[in-house]
């Protein structure tokens, strides 16, 4: 008989990954853009240059890498939240697939608009 591994320590890797993310590029961005630039305490980029680092490929694989990140770091903690927070461990399955599922369709929709744009 073979053993069946969980996929916890997956999730937990992409809640880590997503809680690093959260905590060093995050804040950067808002204050470069909801602080620095509308301020003027740092010139705002030019429509034209914002609009070629967007459309970078690099750019794309970055911001893709940074909405999955957070998506699951939100699905893990959400999916807890639930378990422990509201005592509802017995749906433990509707709970995961929620979670994980809005999480993964959520990235989708990231990568489409990404990819669109």
């Amino acid at each position: 008989m073979a053993d069946r591994r969980s996929p916890e320590p997956l999730a937990w890797l992409l809640f880590s990954i997503g809680g690093t993310v959260a905590a060093l590029l995050v804040p950067v961005l808002l204050v470069l853009f909801g602080i620095a630039f509308p301020t003027g305490l740092l010139p705002a980029p030019d429509h034209a240059h914002l609009l070629a680092v967007l459309r970078h490929p690099a750019t794309k694989v970055v911001l893709l890498g940074l909405c999955v990140a957070l998506l699951f770091h939100w699905a893990h903690r959400f999916r807890y939240t639930l378990y422990d927070g509201l005592q509802l461990k017995r749906f433990g399955r509707p709970i995961t697939t929620f979670c994980y599922g809005a999480a993964a369709l959520g990235s989708i929709a990231a990568a489409y608009v990404l990819i669109s744009a």
